[in-house]
Protein backbone atom coordinates (compact mmCIF):
# COMPACT_ATOMS: atom_id res chain seq x y z
CA UNK A 1 0.00 0.00 0.00
CA UNK A 2 1.25 3.18 -1.16
CA UNK A 3 2.22 6.13 1.35
CA UNK A 4 0.20 8.87 2.28
CA UNK A 5 0.58 11.93 0.76
CA UNK A 6 -1.67 14.76 1.12
CA UNK A 7 -1.87 17.51 -1.46
CA UNK A 8 -3.39 20.81 0.18
CA UNK A 9 -4.02 23.40 -2.86
CA UNK A 10 -5.05 27.47 -2.70
CA UNK A 11 -6.03 29.50 -5.60
CA UNK A 12 -4.11 32.39 -3.88
CA UNK A 13 -0.98 32.36 -2.12
CA UNK A 14 -2.35 33.97 0.85
CA UNK A 15 -4.62 31.09 1.67
CA UNK A 16 -1.77 28.44 1.67
CA UNK A 17 1.15 31.02 3.37
CA UNK A 18 -0.31 29.82 6.81
CA UNK A 19 -0.29 26.24 5.99
CA UNK A 20 2.75 26.06 4.56
CA UNK A 21 3.91 27.50 8.34
CA UNK A 22 2.80 23.99 9.56
CA UNK A 23 5.33 22.20 7.77
CA UNK A 24 7.58 20.69 9.13
CA UNK A 25 11.43 20.17 7.22
CA UNK A 26 9.63 22.16 4.28
CA UNK A 27 11.46 21.92 0.86
CA UNK A 28 9.90 23.38 -2.57
CA UNK A 29 10.31 22.38 -6.30
CA UNK A 30 9.16 24.22 -9.28
CA UNK A 31 7.03 22.28 -11.11
CA UNK A 32 5.17 24.01 -14.52
CA UNK A 33 6.05 27.53 -13.37
CA UNK A 34 4.27 26.61 -9.46
CA UNK A 35 6.30 26.17 -6.84
CA UNK A 36 5.27 22.58 -4.88
CA UNK A 37 6.05 22.76 -0.96
CA UNK A 38 6.64 19.46 0.42
CA UNK A 39 7.19 18.24 3.91
CA UNK A 40 5.35 16.89 6.76
CA UNK A 41 2.42 17.86 9.31
CA UNK A 42 1.94 15.96 12.28
CA UNK A 43 3.95 13.28 10.88
CA UNK A 44 1.91 13.16 7.75
CA UNK A 45 3.84 13.69 4.14
CA UNK A 46 2.06 16.47 2.86
CA UNK A 47 2.59 19.04 -0.65
CA UNK A 48 1.20 22.60 -0.53
CA UNK A 49 0.77 24.87 -3.59
CA UNK A 50 -0.67 27.75 -4.61
CA UNK A 51 -2.65 26.44 -7.93
CA UNK A 52 -3.48 29.94 -9.32
CA UNK A 53 -7.45 31.14 -10.43
CA UNK A 54 -9.32 29.15 -12.40
CA UNK A 55 -10.27 25.35 -14.13
CA UNK A 56 -7.31 24.90 -16.36
CA UNK A 57 -4.77 26.24 -13.41
CA UNK A 58 -6.29 24.00 -10.97
CA UNK A 59 -6.99 20.78 -13.02
CA UNK A 60 -3.33 21.34 -14.27
CA UNK A 61 -2.03 21.81 -10.53
CA UNK A 62 -3.97 18.43 -9.25
CA UNK A 63 -2.77 16.32 -11.57
CA UNK A 64 1.25 17.38 -11.09
CA UNK A 65 0.27 16.50 -7.33
CA UNK A 66 -1.12 13.19 -8.38
CA UNK A 67 1.59 12.50 -11.10
CA UNK A 68 4.73 13.94 -9.51
CA UNK A 69 4.20 14.17 -5.76
CA UNK A 70 1.95 10.80 -6.11
CA UNK A 71 -0.24 12.58 -3.51
CA UNK A 72 -3.11 10.12 -2.08
CA UNK A 73 -5.88 12.32 -1.70
CA UNK A 74 -6.42 16.24 -2.31
CA UNK A 75 -7.77 18.67 0.31
CA UNK A 76 -8.57 22.55 -1.37
CA UNK A 77 -9.19 25.25 0.64
CA UNK A 78 -9.75 28.65 -0.50
CA UNK A 79 -12.41 32.01 -0.85
CA UNK A 80 -16.07 31.63 -2.56
CA UNK A 81 -19.03 33.69 -3.29
CA UNK A 82 -22.56 33.10 -1.74
CA UNK A 83 -25.20 32.20 -3.56
CA UNK A 84 -28.06 31.12 -1.39
CA UNK A 85 -29.04 33.65 1.07
CA UNK A 86 -28.85 31.74 3.25
CA UNK A 87 -25.28 32.06 3.69
CA UNK A 88 -23.17 34.97 5.65
CA UNK A 89 -19.60 35.96 4.71
CA UNK A 90 -17.42 34.09 7.24
CA UNK A 91 -19.60 30.83 7.27
CA UNK A 92 -17.77 27.62 5.44
CA UNK A 93 -19.56 25.05 3.25
CA UNK A 94 -18.16 21.74 2.85
CA UNK A 95 -18.59 20.99 -0.86
CA UNK A 96 -21.20 17.57 -0.96
CA UNK A 97 -21.25 17.67 -5.10
CA UNK A 98 -19.35 20.20 -7.74
CA UNK A 99 -20.65 21.42 -10.35
CA UNK A 100 -19.20 22.70 -13.64
CA UNK A 101 -21.79 25.70 -13.99
CA UNK A 102 -20.30 27.10 -17.55
CA UNK A 103 -19.90 23.40 -19.26
CA UNK A 104 -22.64 23.48 -21.36
CA UNK A 105 -22.02 21.16 -24.44
CA UNK A 106 -25.79 21.64 -26.06
CA UNK A 107 -27.53 20.02 -28.11
CA UNK A 108 -25.01 17.42 -28.12
CA UNK A 109 -25.40 16.24 -24.89
CA UNK A 110 -27.28 17.71 -21.30
CA UNK A 111 -25.79 21.13 -19.77
CA UNK A 112 -23.59 20.47 -17.44
CA UNK A 113 -22.63 16.93 -18.36
CA UNK A 114 -18.59 16.65 -18.62
CA UNK A 115 -17.52 14.52 -22.35
CA UNK A 116 -17.11 11.17 -22.19
CA UNK A 117 -17.62 10.89 -18.45
CA UNK A 118 -21.52 11.24 -18.53
CA UNK A 119 -21.50 13.02 -15.32
CA UNK A 120 -22.95 16.42 -14.65
CA UNK A 121 -21.38 16.81 -11.03
CA UNK A 122 -18.82 14.73 -8.82
CA UNK A 123 -19.21 14.01 -5.35
CA UNK A 124 -17.17 14.04 -2.02
CA UNK A 125 -17.05 10.60 0.46
CA UNK A 126 -20.08 11.33 2.50
CA UNK A 127 -18.70 9.77 5.94
CA UNK A 128 -15.48 12.36 4.83
CA UNK A 129 -17.25 15.15 4.51
CA UNK A 130 -19.63 14.60 7.54
CA UNK A 131 -16.61 14.12 10.04
CA UNK A 132 -15.13 17.31 8.91
CA UNK A 133 -18.10 19.09 9.26
CA UNK A 134 -18.31 18.03 12.49
CA UNK A 135 -14.21 18.63 13.10
CA UNK A 136 -14.90 22.10 12.10
CA UNK A 137 -17.88 23.17 13.95
CA UNK A 138 -16.16 22.14 17.25
CA UNK A 139 -12.80 24.74 16.59
CA UNK A 140 -15.30 27.13 15.68
CA UNK A 141 -17.31 26.49 18.99
CA UNK A 142 -14.31 26.24 20.95
CA UNK A 143 -13.32 29.54 19.76
CA UNK A 144 -9.68 28.69 17.95
CA UNK A 145 -10.48 30.73 14.73
CA UNK A 146 -11.85 33.74 16.06
CA UNK A 147 -9.38 34.12 19.46
CA UNK A 148 -6.45 34.36 16.33
CA UNK A 149 -8.25 36.92 14.31
CA UNK A 150 -8.10 40.79 15.38
CA UNK A 151 -11.54 41.75 16.80
CA UNK A 152 -11.74 44.80 14.53
CA UNK A 153 -11.19 42.87 11.41
CA UNK A 154 -14.42 40.50 12.26
CA UNK A 155 -16.10 43.32 12.94
CA UNK A 156 -15.23 45.00 9.53
CA UNK A 157 -16.67 42.05 8.06
CA UNK A 158 -19.85 41.32 10.11
CA UNK A 159 -18.32 38.04 11.33
CA UNK A 160 -19.50 36.67 14.51
CA UNK A 161 -20.99 33.52 14.84
CA UNK A 162 -19.71 31.60 11.52
CA UNK A 163 -21.80 28.56 10.66
CA UNK A 164 -20.63 25.36 8.84
CA UNK A 165 -22.72 24.21 5.95
CA UNK A 166 -22.52 21.22 3.69
CA UNK A 167 -24.08 21.25 -0.22
CA UNK A 168 -23.68 21.60 -3.68
CA UNK A 169 -20.71 24.03 -5.39
CA UNK A 170 -20.62 25.07 -8.37
CA UNK A 171 -17.15 26.34 -10.26
CA UNK A 172 -16.47 28.31 -13.79
CA UNK A 173 -14.36 30.50 -14.87
CA UNK A 174 -16.37 33.49 -13.98
CA UNK A 175 -16.78 35.92 -11.23
CA UNK A 176 -20.04 36.81 -9.89
CA UNK A 177 -20.53 40.26 -9.16
CA UNK A 178 -24.58 41.15 -9.56
CA UNK A 179 -27.88 39.79 -8.53
CA UNK A 180 -28.91 38.86 -12.04
CA UNK A 181 -26.10 36.34 -12.41
CA UNK A 182 -27.09 35.06 -9.12
CA UNK A 183 -30.70 34.25 -10.32
CA UNK A 184 -29.80 32.75 -13.49
CA UNK A 185 -27.21 30.18 -11.43
CA UNK A 186 -30.08 29.19 -8.97
CA UNK A 187 -32.44 28.89 -11.60
CA UNK A 188 -30.31 26.64 -13.17
CA UNK A 189 -28.85 24.71 -10.52
CA UNK A 190 -31.08 25.49 -7.39
CA UNK A 191 -29.52 22.88 -5.05
CA UNK A 192 -26.20 25.18 -4.99
CA UNK A 193 -24.55 27.39 -2.14
CA UNK A 194 -21.68 28.98 -3.21
CA UNK A 195 -19.46 29.63 -6.63
CA UNK A 196 -15.95 29.88 -7.20
CA UNK A 197 -13.35 29.38 -9.84
CA UNK A 198 -11.55 25.44 -9.36
CA UNK A 199 -13.66 22.77 -7.02
CA UNK A 200 -14.83 21.21 -9.37
CA UNK A 201 -12.52 20.76 -11.83
CA UNK A 202 -10.03 19.58 -9.01
CA UNK A 203 -12.51 16.78 -8.29
CA UNK A 204 -12.86 15.86 -12.27
CA UNK A 205 -9.35 15.07 -12.02
CA UNK A 206 -9.63 13.26 -8.51
CA UNK A 207 -12.24 11.36 -10.13
CA UNK A 208 -10.26 10.32 -12.97
CA UNK A 209 -7.70 9.46 -11.36
CA UNK A 210 -9.38 7.48 -8.07
CA UNK A 211 -7.92 10.26 -5.68
CA UNK A 212 -9.86 10.99 -2.79
CA UNK A 213 -10.63 14.68 -2.77
CA UNK A 214 -12.14 17.38 -0.01
CA UNK A 215 -13.48 21.10 -1.36
CA UNK A 216 -13.61 23.78 1.58
CA UNK A 217 -14.91 27.06 0.86
CA UNK A 218 -15.18 30.07 3.49
CA UNK A 219 -17.40 32.76 2.31
CA UNK A 220 -15.73 35.88 1.55
CA UNK A 221 -18.76 37.97 -0.38
CA UNK A 222 -21.89 37.46 -1.29
CA UNK A 223 -21.96 37.25 -5.42
CA UNK A 224 -23.67 40.14 -6.23
CA UNK A 225 -24.12 43.60 -6.40
CA UNK A 226 -22.77 43.96 -2.87
CA UNK A 227 -19.54 42.21 -3.69
CA UNK A 228 -16.82 44.95 -3.33
CA UNK A 229 -15.38 43.64 0.04
CA UNK A 230 -11.66 44.10 0.99
CA UNK A 231 -10.67 40.89 -0.81
CA UNK A 232 -6.37 41.13 0.08
CA UNK A 233 -7.60 42.08 3.16
CA UNK A 234 -10.39 39.15 3.69
CA UNK A 235 -7.84 36.65 2.82
CA UNK A 236 -5.14 37.79 4.96
CA UNK A 237 -6.39 37.97 7.90
CA UNK A 238 -9.41 35.80 7.33
CA UNK A 239 -9.81 33.03 5.15
CA UNK A 240 -6.33 31.91 5.33
CA UNK A 241 -6.34 32.03 9.51
CA UNK A 242 -9.29 29.69 8.80
CA UNK A 243 -7.67 27.46 6.63
CA UNK A 244 -4.33 27.30 8.34
CA UNK A 245 -6.74 25.84 11.54
CA UNK A 246 -9.17 23.85 9.78
CA UNK A 247 -5.77 22.08 7.98
CA UNK A 248 -3.90 21.35 11.22
CA UNK A 249 -7.02 19.98 12.94
CA UNK A 250 -7.80 17.95 9.85
CA UNK A 251 -4.09 16.37 10.25
CA UNK A 252 -4.87 14.85 14.16
CA UNK A 253 -8.01 13.03 12.65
Amino acid sequence: MADKVIGVMGAMPEEIADVISLLSNPVTKTVGMRKYTFGTINGVKTVVVFSRWGKVAAAATASTLINVFEVTEIIFTGVAGAISPELKIGDIVIASKLIQHDMDARPLMKQFEIPLLGKTYFECPENQVIKIKSMIQSIIDNGEISSSIDIKTLNQFSITAPNVYIGDIASGDKFFANNQQKRELLEALPSILCVEMEGAAVAQICYEYSVPFIIIRTISDTADDNSHIDFPLFIKNISSIYSMHIIKKLFTL
